[in-house]
């Protein structure tokens, strides 16, 4: 029987053993952290995901998404909220279509525990890899426990171990490896809003709910608890900044001025804000993203985004779907398989950190902007009565998964370019929903 080492057990590394257990490999998982399905989840320092269809058509190619759809609320639509307090609801897609919200560590402690269902699958934890020998395919570990050192063997290696990849790091000592990272100058914390005394949720559950406010935003996802997790996007210097909004007097002046509604949410707010951690925000880009037939990076190994698109997460699982689409495509031979891979996960690696950034001005600044409402409106129309010839970028990106990345972001700047053109028309305002707009866009398709 073939083994394979999967190094990082978050949720691609989670995945990944699943799909290769599936095909009869002896599946060894290592994970620096505790085992997940017997922790206690401590809240503090996490981002809420957003499951969309790309990620949903890994997870049934797996056969585990029903075990996911419990752990899930779906969102069919943002909810701005200004600062008056007044609220504006965009639907996401079409009607009926969602994104699901989902704690980070419950999916991990879920999938976790599917994986463990496999005989062919052992899960170690509280093993830091230290070394990879690629001419041997020889890894070493620590137990953190013990300090035991291990060295393990393996046919192939799944380097699925984050934006700071241990295997990746090796890779880097390679000739002709491309790679960069990138720190955005705004961070991220975390503050929960507890549930009603009945455990029903204090907003609308199927909404993901923006604070747009222009240099910084907050967000706010449903757990199943009745709780939210909120994320303050904010710079980490400025005039208003982590540096300078540093006590809970400070903290509550500032969210009284800029997120007044959040005061009767979060009882505790200034305590929280204290009390929990700052975390930047991250972007990696490598090339290529494998070692002959024998080592391949997936997830935020191979391309760490930051969190504005909600793909991270479902750009990792697709990872684990296309390359499993491969083997049986090139009938198992890795090298041709890795190769493959790398050919076509890569540029859209690429394309859907580009998107990320982008959908960051677009949230924290546009999403309350009157012609930017007016646009997407416009978008909308056409998308609902002309679905062949227009599908906005949004939806390329979350709901069509046989979309590529990098072919989404080459239609989103052909679209941008249009929409740029009729926005730019006299008196747009009044006749967009007339015949001559939608016969003069149609034209430019």
């Amino acid at each position: 029987m073939e083994k394979t080492v999967v190094v990082g057990g978050g949720l691609v590394g989670a995945l990944q053993s699943i799909y290769l257990a599936k095909r009869g490999y002896q599946v060894d998982v290592y994970e620096r952290r505790s085992d997940l399905r017997t922790a206690k989840l401590i809240a503090g320092k996490s981002i809420n995901l957003a499951l969309s269809d790309r990620g949903w058509k890994a997870l049934e190619r797996a056969g585990i998404s029903d075990d996911i759809k419990e752990i899930s609320i779906p969102m069919h639509g943002r909810m701005m909220h200004s600062i008056s307090g007044e609220l504006t609801y965009q639907p996401y897609g079409k009607d009926g279509q969602a994104i699901y919200s989902v704690s980070r560590g419950e999916l991990n402690r879920k999938l976790l525990q599917c994986a463990g269902k496999y005989e062919n699958v052992s899960l170690y934890f509280d093993k830091k890899c230290l070394e990879l020998d690629l001419n041997e395919n020889e890894l070493e570990f620590e137990n953190l426990r013990t300090g035991e050192i291990k060295h393990v063997k393996a046919d192939r290696i799944y380097g699925t171990d984050g934006a700071f990849s241990s295997v990746r790091m090796r890779m880097m000592k390679t000739d002709r490896f491309d790679y960069s990272q990138t720190y955005l100058k705004e961070g991220y914390k975390e503050l929960s809003i507890p549930a009603n005394a009945d455990g029903t949720h204090k907003l609308d559950k199927n909404c993901l709910h923006i604070w747009p406010r222009g240099a910084f935003m907050l967000i706010a996802l449903a757990n199943l608890d009745g709780s939210f997790t909120c994320t303050l996007f904010f710079p980490f210097e400025g005039e208003q900044s982590f540096a300078t909004i540093n006590t809970e007097e400070k903290a509550l002046q500032f969210f009284k001025e800029v997120f007044p509604d959040t005061l009767d949410l979060i009882p505790d707010l200034p305590q929280q804000y204290m009390r929990n951690p700052n975390a930047s925000l991250v972007l990696v880009r490598c090339n290529p993203w494998h070692v002959t037939d024998r080592v391949v990076l997936m997830g935020d190994a191979s391309h760490a985004i930051v969190p504005f698109y909600g793909q991270g997460m479902n750009c990792g699982f697709e990872d684990c779907r296309v390359l499993d689409e491969l083997i049986d495509e090139l009938n198992g031979d890795y090298k041709a398989i890795f190769e493959e891979y790398t050919r076509l996960r890569q540029p859209d690696g690429n394309a859907i950190a580009d998107l990320a950034l982008q959908n960051f001005i677009e949230m924290r600044d546009l999403v309350g902007d009157e012609s930017f409402l007016l646009r997407k409106k416009i978008e909308k129309k056409i998308h609902e009565k002309h679905p062949d010839k227009w599908i906005p970028l949004y939806s390329q990106v979350t709901f069509s998964p046989n979309i590529r990345y990098s072919e989404a972001i080459a239609n989103g700047k052909r679209q941008e370019k249009i929409m740029d053109e009729i926005m730019a028309i006299d008196g747009i305002t009044e006749k967009w929903d007339s015949d001559e707009i939608e016969n003069m866009i149609l034209s430019k398709v």
